[in-house]
């Protein structure tokens, strides 16, 4: 039994060349700066170790827009079976470069095919915001049909009260997407609905990076 698929976003293919584009001082600023990477964030480090306690002997887990590959490659040496998927094949090509350990695969979040209780644990970490808002509810049904009962779902997201078009990113690469931004009761609220009890909720400031954050960890009942 497969989970169902979702609805295409209009510009997918235009996100998915701007990720391209970005992808290679995405990845170096990862490096040089700290950003993204959670070993340099005490939070945000905290929340994906008790993610990973959480699922710890559930089953593989999957990266959901994984980008370069940091947490991937992090929850890996922990010692979970855990995959990343991303839209973007520049994306996936850093990925692979820098931990040619892991396994990596180009797919965008609304095109997975996922078998339902197939997997111990998701992850949206910062990957989401780019779906539109009558496309994310899908997206979150999928993955809490994948998930076994009494696995986990982790996400991270941008907080606030409208969206924001962005037409440059990391470095004043030229970009066209869209970030999607949820007050968090609107947003706990769908991961609610798609079949999920939420276990945590961390709200973030803003920092040099970006703006508020949300970062909220659920359960599938069992």
């Amino acid at each position: 039994m497969r989970a169902h698929s979702c609805d295409r976003p209009a510009d997918l293919d235009v996100i998915r060349d701007s990720y391209d584009r970005v992808a290679d001082t995405y990845a170096e600023m990862v490096t040089t700066t700290g950003m993204g990477d959670i070993r340099r964030h005490p939070w945000l480090k905290a929340s994906i170790d008790a993610f990973a306690d959480t699922v710890a002997g559930l089953g593989p887990v999957l990266d959901v827009g994984c980008g370069p590959g940091t947490v991937t490659a992090y929850l890996a040496e922990r010692g979970l079976d855990v995959s990343g998927v991303d839209l973007s094949p520049r994306m996936i090509e850093n990925a692979r470069r820098r931990y040619p350990y892991c396994r990596f695969s180009v797919a965008s979040a609304t095109e997975l095919d996922l078998a339902a209780e197939s997997l111990g644990g998701v992850l949206g970490w910062w990957s989401l915001f780019n779906l539109p808002r009558d496309v994310l509810p899908q997206v979150l049904t999928v993955f809490a049909r994948a998930l076994k009962p009494g696995g986990s779902f982790i996400t991270g997201t941008h907080a606030g009260d409208e969206d924001l078009v962005r037409t440059e990113a990391y470095g004043g690469v030229s970009v066209r997407w869209t970030t999607h931004q949820w007050q968090p009761a609107e947003f706990v609220e769908l991961i609610e609905r798609a079949g999920l009890r939420p276990v945590a909720e961390l709200r973030l400031p803003a920092d040099e990076f970006s703006g508020p954050g949300l970062v909220v960890m659920a359960r599938r009942p069992g």
